[in-house]
């Protein structure tokens, strides 16, 4: 029984990030023998084992061979005589296929650590094209290592052309595909995952209102940078610099989506797309079976983030007030400021407004803070009942707010 050390945990090493976790790979065994030494087995497709300390992962070496479409069309070898460098063989990039002995010795048969030199996602072999979930880690790396310097080789990028031409993506199931997305949201430059994805046409199969806002143009006055799709990416990689939440990123992709289908008649205005981008937003939520916070948060951004804009020293209180009560900010304070993040943003996502700074937010957060805590006197209301009661409450707020602007003016 020999034990390696492999994939993430290699590479990440070789290039002097922490190491998230550690998996190893084990030749030479049978499941018996493992089990008989204290691991418990918890793998379903083949053998997968915890360490009875550490409860890290052993896989016993394994090999697959396609067998139906998608990604779960293999079956798999995990014999004793399979080879560490046949298990490396089926791994998806060649930064991911390298091995470390317990001497601390590096096994790199398919060129791994020359292309993390040469900062290079490459594909190990053909067996690349088998499966489809590979097409959005490839960009998912992407996102993660742009800040390095790292592309996608052009080879690699062909292959991945290939299996969308011949519809290899179709087999992927909704919640892989949301899986790989919203881990690509919490990396450093998720933008570059739908860039990744729009150059070799995945974009379109999986995120097709995403892939419509590009070559839409919009009113060079407000967006110099004019194309709705190149403004999407500058909004997502500021809500990235905003924060570390991946809904609030999910938010702010998704929030222009009714740009999109804007008649070309009408370019390069927009008017009403917060309605589309809306209905839209909750269509792609429900294909990708996303889970309910960050489909509700992307639903009220894409329906509010105009309104929330417009907001000013001289909106009238009681306008403020039914835009709080609209993006449900009373019961939903959390979810509230993570609206103003997201439209944050998206004020933020043009070029020269990177560093400016977004007034309706101050004034949208502090016109809330006063209404929250406005002086509900249960006594003054002691004679009302039901609507008469919503009616005053609504009154007291309106005065807080109206107070807590003449502060900022």
């Amino acid at each position: 029984m020999q034990i390696y050390l492999v994939g993430g945990a290699v590479r990440d090493e070789l290039l002097g990030l922490p190491i998230q976790e550690r998996d190893w790979v084990v030749v030479g065994a049978s499941p018996a023998e493992m089990i008989k030494q204290g691991f418990l087995p918890v793998g379903k497709s083949f053998p997968v084992f915890l360490h009875p300390q550490t409860k890290e992962e052993y896989a016993l070496a394994r090999t697959e061979k396609k067998v139906a479409g998608g990604y779960h069309g293999f079956t798999f070898d995990t014999a004793a005589n399979v080879t560490l460098e046949e298990d490396l063989q089926r791994r998806d990039i060649t930064i991911n296929a390298m091995a470390k002995t317990t001497e601390g010795k590096i096994i790199d048969p398919y060129g791994g650590q020359r292309d993390l030199e040469n900062k290079v996602l490459r594909h190990v072999s053909n067996a690349f094209l088998e499966d489809p979930v590979r097409v959005l880690r490839i960009a998912r790396f992407a996102a993660r290592f742009a800040h390095l310097g790292f592309t996608v080789a052009s080879e690699t990028m062909t292959l991945m052309q290939t299996m969308v031409h011949n519809g290899e993506l179709d087999f992927l199931i909704a919640e892989r595909v949301w899986k790989e997305t919203e881990r690509a949201l919490k990396e450093k430059h998720p933008e570059v995952f739908i860039q990744v994805l729009r150059q070799c046409g995945a974009l379109k199969v999986l995120f097709p209102e995403i892939d419509a806002l590009y070559g839409v143009p919009q009113n060079v006055k407000y967006h110099p940078e004019v194309d709705t799709g190149v403004h999407m990416e500058m909004v997502l990689a500021q809500a990235t610099l905003l924060t570390p939440d991946a809904d609030v990123r999910f938010a702010a992709m998704l929030h222009d989506l009714g740009k999109g289908q804007t008649p070309p008649a009408q370019w390069p205005e927009h008017d009403a797309h917060e309605m589309r981008s809306a209905a839209l937003v909750k269509e792609l939520c429900s294909r990708l079976r996303v889970p309910n916070d960050f489909a509700g948060l992307a639903y009220a951004v894409a329906k509010y983030h105009g309104e929330c804009h417009r907001v000013s020293s001289k909106t009238p209180p009681k306008a403020i007030l039914e835009l709080l009560e609209k993006c449900d900010a009373f019961r939903k304070p959390e979810r509230f400021a993570k609206i103003l993040l997201a439209c944050e943003a998206d004020c933020r996502g043009r070029p020269g407004y990177a560093q400016k700074n977004y007034v309706p937010a101050q004034i949208l957060a502090t016109a809330f803070a006063a209404a929250k805590n406005a002086d509900l006197n249960t006594k003054s209301m002691s004679d009302l009942k039901g609507l008469e009661i919503k009616q005053k409450i609504f009154e007291l707020r309106v005065k807080a707010i109206e107070g807590s602007l003449l502060q900022l003016r």
